[in-house]
């Protein structure tokens, strides 16, 4: 939130260029170092593109791979350096938000900070993070460094939530047609209870803006909420176990908690196995992702986490409610469903491009893609595989014998499942995937 501001304020000093990237835990999109460089360079080039030749250069060397193979990070980390010792590069601002949410390579990315930081003098970092110690001690060797604690200035986030509060405020007074005392008496619940977290109070009013809690409800609504994120997220949760639905939402909160990246709702539902009659109905999931207690959070057809802390207090106290037979158990269901999925939907040809050697840049996907179904479970169903083998207890993993689930699925379609990696642009994953199911293999059968 307060680096939004930030941005704002420096973009409208026109002479700069101003390039960011948001890390996002539970999106395995955008919570890698790789993908905050890819972030920051898009957006240089963009905005001052006689910096394009740097990219340009590497590019005509390594095509695509460039942006997306395993030695993508080194590659772009070369580019990176060229375009800041570029003499004609303008003054510069790069921006990382949440580096505690960069899940892979987080010490390529602070080696990289400190190092550029100290090298480049017209370009200046502003990073973000949560307290970890492994973050500081790494930040810590920059040499020149101005070190904001929130915790230490109490004053300015507290105004700054203030100001939050009102205009969330007038968005609701106008929304329901509050009377004033009823709109003072939301603002000072409101301020009396946010502990200074933004968050806290975007989830409350979320709640009060919905059509379903009436104008006279309003403030014995708003006393239902108790102070903290973890007491709300956990009232959340006494809300959905009261719901006719509560086992589907639970599925649904399990399976959003152990995906890699969010998920389209034509994705979830095919993870989540059958609703009888109303497998088809996407307003049905609609609903099932809107009694989930604020905890989800449907965007373009995708579902995303509300923030990282929801996820976090599912996984760490919720974990009892949503995952009980454990982790590892949802990571094989996840698997299994994916097989199974993917068993269902690949065939040959699946596009009907009646041209095995048309290249990739023709291809248009067709409406509606029959890919759609299986395109997380094509990328990441060996993953699922190998955490819900490293997470286990005793249990085996009957999957990898032979004639397993694994087994039989590879034997029928796995020249289908090529076909659908090279239509999805996901081959680097794919022989990713089959390098750790070798591992995984030569692990179970030793």
């Amino acid at each position: 939130m307060l680096l939004c501001g930030i941005i704002d304020e420096l973009k409208k000093q026109t002479a700069n260029l101003v390039s960011y990237f948001f890390c996002q835990g539970t999106d395995s999109r955008i919570n890698n170092a790789t993908a905050v460089l890819r972030g920051l360079i898009y957006l240089l080039t963009d905005q001052q593109p006689s910096l394009i030749p740097h990219v340009q250069k590497k590019y005509d060397q390594a095509g695509k791979g460039l942006f997306e193979d395993v030695n993508a990070w080194w590659a772009l980390s070369e580019v990176f350096a060229n375009i800041l010792q570029d003499p004609n590069l303008k003054s510069t601002f790069l921006i990382i938000d949440g580096l505690d949410e960069c899940v892979t390579d987080l010490p390529h990315l602070l080696n990289l900070i400190v190092e550029k930081s100290s090298e480049s003098p017209r370009v200046k970092w502003i990073v973000s993070s949560r307290n970890w110690l492994n973050i500081e001690e790494q930040l810590e060797i920059a040499g020149q460094k101005v070190r904001l604690c929130l915790e230490l200035n109490e004053k300015s986030i507290s105004a700054a939530v203030s100001i939050y509060i009102r205009h969330k405020v007038d968005q609701l007074a106008q929304l329901k047609k509050y009377d004033r005392n009823t709109r003072d008496a939301v603002q000072h619940h409101l301020s009396s209870n946010a502990n200074d977290t933004f968050l806290w109070v975007a989830l409350v009013c979320q709640e009060l803006a919905d059509p379903k809690v009436r104008k006279r409800h309003t403030l014995a609504k708003l006393k239902s909420f108790p102070q903290g994120l973890d007491s709300l997220y956990n009232r959340m949760m006494e809300q959905v176990s009261d719901l006719d639905d509560a086992d589907l939402c639970k599925q649904v909160l399990a399976i959003a908690s152990v995906v890699y990246r969010p998920v389209s709702l034509k994705e979830l539902t095919f993870l989540a196995g059958s609703l009888g009659d109303f497998d088809d109905d996407l307003g049905t999931w609609e609903e099932i992702i809107g009694s989930c207690g604020s905890l989800l959070t449907l965007r373009e057809g995708v579902v995303y986490f509300v923030h990282q802390s929801a996820k976090d207090f599912l996984l760490n106290e919720a974990s009892n409610q949503i995952l009980s037979s454990g982790i590892a158990h949802q990571h094989r269901v996840v698997f299994s469903r994916s097989l199974q999925i993917m068993s269902e939907t690949l065939r040959q040809d699946i596009y009907d491009l009646h041209h095995p050697g048309i290249s990739i840049h023709h291809i248009r996907q067709p409406e509606p893609d029959p890919l759609a179904p299986a395109r997380y479970s094509c990328i990441y169903w060996v993953d699922h595989l190998n955490d819900a083998v490293s997470h286990r207890t005793s249990t085996p993993i009957n999957d990898l014998h032979n004639n397993g689930t694994v087994y039989k699925f590879l034997s029928k379609k796995y020249l289908y499942w090529l076909e659908a990696l090279s239509l999805l642009r996901g081959m680097p994953e794919g022989v990713v995937a089959m390098m750790r199911l070798e591992r995984l293999l030569v692990g179970e059968l030793t």
